[in-house]
C-alpha cells in the first residue's frame, strides 16, 4: 500500500505515452508503464532520472484481455490502488483509398485503437469502483482525427471518433462511482509517428504539405493537468495542437 498517487499510462515507452510518464512522475506520481517491448519501457525509466524509482514497468498486449487483466493486477499487488490510467496506446495504418484498405489493417487498428482502450478502461473501472476510497480518472487520447480525417484514414479515423463515445459513456457511467474520465485530442505532436509532416501529408485538395509540430513534452504537460484535478472536477475535453496546423478553419 501506499499514499503515493498511482497512474497506469499505456503506450509508455515512446511518444505521447513516455512525455506522459515524465511529466506525472515529475508531478510526483508512481506510474506503471505498459507497452509491448520492456525495452522502451526500461528507457522511458532511464529517462526519468531521479524519479525511476517511482516507475513499475510491464510488459503489456492491449489487444490481448488476459495481457490487461494481468497488467492491473500487478499494480493492485505492487500499490494496492489506481488514481488514474492514461488510455493512449493505439496504432495507424497505411494511407490508402478506402477500397484498397486490408482486413488486417482494419481489424488490427480496431484491436489497438479501440477494443485496447475498452480492455483497459474495463479493467481500471473495476478497480477504482470496488477500492477504498473509491473513484479515480481515466483520460482517453482521442486526436483530432476524432473530429475531422486525414485522407487515407478511416481505419485510425473511426477508431478515434469510437473513443469519443466511450469517453462519454464512462464519464455517465462513472459518476455514481467518483470515476472521472476525459479525452485528450492531439494534433501534430512531434513523435515518430508525425515524423512523415516534415516531408510533407496529403492534404483534402490534394497537395502534399508540410505541417508544423509542437514538443510532444506540452502534450505531457497537458495530461498531468487533467491528471491533478480532484474528482469533483473535469477536463471533459482538451485540444491541444501545433498553433499553426492546418485544423482550425479551411486549410
Amino acid at each position: 500500500m501506499t499514499e503515493s498517487r498511482i497512474a497506469v499510462v499505456t503506450g509508455a515507452g515512446s511518444g505521447i505515452g513516455r512525455a506522459a510518464t515524465l511529466a506525472l512522475l515529475a508531478d510526483g506520481w508512481s506510474v506503471a508503464l505498459a507497452g509491448r517491448r520492456r525495452d522502451a519501457l526500461e528507457e522511458t525509466v532511464a529517462q526519468a532520472g531521479e524519479h525511476g524509482g517511482r516507475c513499475l514497468p510491464v510488459p503489456t498486449d492491449i489487444t490481448d484481455a488476459t495481457s490487461v487483466e494481468s497488467l492491473f493486477a500487478t499494480v493492485k499487488q505492487r500499490w494496492g490502488r489506481l488514481d488514474l490510467l492514461f488510455n493512449n496506446a493505439g496504432r495507424g495504418s497505411p494511407a490508402v483509398d478506402f477500397d484498397e484498405i486490408s482486413d488486417a489493417d482494419w481489424f488490427g487498428v480496431v484491436a489497438a485503437n479501440l477494443n485496447g482502450a475498452f480492455l483497459c478502461a474495463r479493467a481500471a473501472y473495476a478497480m477504482m469502483k470496488a477500492q477504498d476510497p473509491k473513484g479515480g480518472r481515466i483520460i482517453n487520447n482521442g486526436s483530432i482525427s476524432a473530429y475531422a480525417p486525414r485522407p487515407g484514414s478511416a481505419p485510425y479515423t473511426a477508431t478515434k471518433h469510437a473513443i469519443s463515445g466511450l469517453t462519454k459513456s464512462i464519464s455517465l457511467d462513472g459518476r455514481k462511482h467518483d470515476i472521472a474520465c476525459g479525452q485528450i485530442d492531439v494534433g501534430n505532436a512531434a513523435t515518430e509517428m508525425t515524423e512523415r509532416m516534415t516531408r510533407g501529408v496529403p492534404q483534402a485538395d490534394g497537395r502534399m504539405m508540410v505541417e508544423p509540430r509542437m514538443d510532444v513534452a506540452n502534450v505531457g504537460r497537458a495530461v498531468a493537468h487533467m491528471a491533478a484535478l480532484p474528482l469533483d472536477a473535469n477536463v471533459q475535453n482538451m485540444t491541444i495542437m501545433a498553433t499553426a496546423m492546418p485544423f482550425v478553419g479551411r486549410g
